[in-house]
């Protein structure tokens, strides 16, 4: 489980409003790119592996990432402020194919679904324990860390929630949602 936060050269994000006309980089997903034009911003697809160069070059004003992804890329050396936007939730499923569930008696399914929920609660102390320390290493690194005002951001984004919620994927994107709250 990883929250996305935004990074940008040009200001402060506190309220979508701040967003307005940055060119914000986003991998080629839909709902991120909806999410992005709901807030404001200027959606552009650029590959992760060009964003350094296309931040450092001013093609694109910011992006937005988890912070594992922000610091291993050294994002922070071409990115002045972060916000902690928490704008979107990825996770990592764990999964397994429906013949090699079938298999497995019902007690070892059972033991599978504990396992599961220990190992996810396991990753997510990990998680938010490795956000801790790179939000201070970052802050040492001269980044400036703002907090943002989330209800506005919940608000903003409402017709992104709605259309999707709408698709053809409408329950299963309403359960992940469910879910993750």
């Amino acid at each position: 489980m990883k929250f996305n936060r935004a990074t940008n050269s040009k200001r402060r994000i506190k309220v979508p409003g701040d967003l307005k006309g940055l060119k914000i980089r986003t991998p080629p997903d839909g709902m991120t790119v909806d999410i992005m034009q709901a807030l404001g911003a200027d959606a552009q697809q650029i590959k992760f592996s060009e964003l350094y160069v296309a931040l450092q070059q001013g093609v694109v004003d910011g992006q937005e990432n988890p912070l594992a992804n922000i610091d291993s890329a050294k994002l922070y050396e071409v990115q002045k402020y972060l916000s902690l936007t928490g704008h979107k939730y990825e996770a990592t499923p764990f999964l397994m194919g429906k013949r090699s569930w079938d298999r497995l008696s019902a007690a070892d399914q059972k033991s599978f679904i504990e396992a599961a929920a220990e190992a996810t609660q396991l990753q997510r102390k990990l998680s938010k324990a490795a956000d801790d320390r790179l939000l201070g290493e970052l802050k040492g690194k001269g980044v400036q860390i703002d907090t943002v005002d989330r209800k506005a951001f919940v608000a903003a984004t409402r017709p992104v929630y709605d259309k999707w919620a709408a698709s053809p994927a409408g329950d299963f994107f309403k359960r992940v949602v469910q879910l993750a709250n």
